[in-house]
């Protein structure tokens, strides 16, 4: 079979409009940016009030392994294979990073028959999104330095400066840095840092933004810092949240673009769910809701983080109530939970999976716990046996679910047919009870607490009195009413990233707590998990280059 890049050149495209017209978007309603992507203009969103919402389907996974699991692609597969049956169905995906791209993972736009297109478009630079945000964020840490060096009339801190710079590229090597070296014409020297770009409080505010004057009320509310006597600075007390909305205005149009079989996608924003919150913005969900009948969204990573996050984050804050869930599994994957290494996974082996399958089950608790119907997407590969599918599928009947063999990598929407009218049953016949996990009065660290708890089957968590004392100063100052967002690694319910399976008995350890006071959390940042990752031993960006005929390699 023919690999991503070459399905994904060979695909037949459709003008932008067209795609636009399958949600009855007018031409005019769109800012193309070449033939076959588009943002959505806010104007005719504003105009969408009032519709009815459609039905709103999240597809989250187990925890990640080298081995894959496919819940990009199982995203697009879905959401062809609901349009294939006759439904109006879109689909609401993140945009891919360059940190990602260029380090471990490659392109992050589906696979197979199972893609959105212009792949290499959507993978490198796309909209100018992210450049948009890039640029937000560091505007407002020239602007404090700035301050600072004239005079500091809001007697800033130097030493309890909160902003880190932001650049969207894994370098471990500016994590900590100190700025303003060479003189006195250059300013203060002072320790500062940089988080990768999707780490940024400006990424989660633009995708829980509902429209420019929200987007500039929560700009304005962003902590940069304190005084001696501990009093907050905003980004409103130094006048930069107008300036930053202004570089931000055409970044929070939702960007449209299509699948291989030239279904509509919205792909927009694209914070991570190891470090931040994981989804894609509000603004492109809530206008694919009142577009389509079905929508269909991923969250990052497995559900312990995407899906959590999804629920009671972005859901509690836009008041959206999904109605059903899909947690994508592989077989190799589940095997690798197992204690199969990734050299011996194309070997059957029935009771590694069934272990591994503990895994999956414990996602499978979790995501029923905020009352949402849950069913199971196999995402098959070749080396799968007929065993080894039904091992899964008697397991998931076990808990209660449906496991659903999935083909849409080789079939495209032929290998959803399945699952998709499976959606739709659960859609139709077991309705969602929806709620958050915790309430908006709990404390900050019980919150904490009940996700490590409750998620993590953690027996507790471990914090120093500075945390606790910095949690308690922030209920204080009110902010106890928000929810956590926690940061930790993405391949273990754990923060041990090599305790795979579904552990028990283990510590959540706290190391720090940062305040988004703009996006309206708390990150919670756990274990060893890092703000800025850095590149792998060898990067994809080694492979990637230009070929003779100026084609593009080594982006998958």
């Amino acid at each position: 079979m023919a690999s991503d890049i070459e399905i994904a050149r060979a695909a037949k495209m459709r003008p932008i409009t067209e795609i636009g017209a399958k949600l009855d978007i007018p031409p005019e309603a769109l800012e193309s940016y070449g033939s076959t992507k588009a943002k959505v203009k806010s104007s005719f969103i504003a105009g969408l009030n009032g519709r009815p919402d459609g039905k709103l389907i999240l597809v989250t996974a187990i925890n990640p392994t080298s081995a894959g699991e496919g819940k990009t692609t199982t995203t697009v597969g879905l959401g062809d294979g609901l349009n294939r049956i006759g439904k109006r169905a879109a689909m609401c995906l993140r945009e891919p990073s360059l940190g990602p791209c260029f380090g471990m993972k490659g392109g992050a736009a589906g696979g197979g028959h199972a893609q959105v297109v212009p792949m290499e478009d959507i993978n490198l630079h796309f909209t100018g999104d992210f450049h948009a945000i890039t640029s937000a964020h560091n505007l407002l840490s020239a602007l404090i330095d700035n301050h600072i060096y004239w005079g500091n009339t809001l007697e800033i801190d130097v030493r309890r400066v909160t902003w880190r710079r932001v650049m969207d590229m894994n370098d471990r090597s500016l994590r900590e840095i100190v700025s303003s070296l060479g003189g006195v014409a250059n300013g203060f020297p002072r320790e500062a840092g940089f988080d990768i770009t999707v780490a940024s409080e400006i990424m989660a505010i633009l995708c829980l933004a509902t429209d420019l004057a929200d987007l500039q009320e929560r700009l304005g509310n962003i902590i940069i810092g304190y005084r001696r006597d501990r009093s907050a600075i905003t980004a409103r007390d130094l006048e930069a949240d107008g300036a930053m909305t202004v570089l931000l205005k055409e970044a929070m149009q939702p960007n449209l673009v299509q699948t291989l079989e030239n279904n509509p996608a919205f792909i927009h924003g694209g914070p991570f769910a190891n470090i931040a919150h994981g989804c894609n913005s509000v603004i492109a969900t809530r206008t694919a809701l009142k577009l389509a009948d079905y929508v269909v969204t991923e969250a990052g990573f497995g559900a312990d983080l995407g899906a959590e996050k999804f629920f009671d984050i972005k859901c509690r804050k836009a008041g959206l109530s999904p109605a059903a869930a899909v947690i994508v599994a592989t077989i190799r994957a589940l095997k690798m939970n197992g204690g199969v290494g990734k050299d011996e996974l194309g070997e059957e082996n029935v009771e590694a999976l069934k272990k591994g399958c503990a895994n999956l089950g414990r996602h499978i608790e979790n995501v029923k716990q905020f009352g949402v119907p849950v069913v199971v997407a196999i995402n098959h590969f070749v080396t799968d046996t007929d065993a080894e599918v039904e091992a899964i599928k008697a397991y998931a009947a076990e808990q209660g679910v449906e496991a659903v063999l999935c083909q849409h990598w080789a079939k495209g929407s032929e290998g959803t047919e399945e699952l998709a009218r499976k959606v739709v049953e659960l859609v139709e016949h077991d309705s969602a009870q929806f709620a958050p996990l915790y309430e908006d009065d709990m404390p900050l660290f019980a919150k904490i607490q009940t996700v490590a708890r409750r998620i993590y089957r953690a027996d507790d968590v471990a914090a120093d009195k500075s945390v606790r004392d910095q949690l308690h100063k922030w209920e204080a100052d009110g902010f106890g009413h928000l929810p956590v967002c926690m940061a930790k690694t993405q391949y273990s319910f754990s923060t041990d990233p090599n305790l795979r399976g579904a552990p028990t008995g283990h510590m959540v350890p706290v190391r720090e707590v940062r305040l988004s006071a703009g996006a309206g959390f708390i990150v919670v940042i756990c274990g060893e998990i890092m703000t800025m990752p850095g590149l792998p031993k060898v990067p994809s960006a080694n492979h990637i280059r230009l070929d003779a005929d100026g084609q593009i390699e080594g982006l998958f």
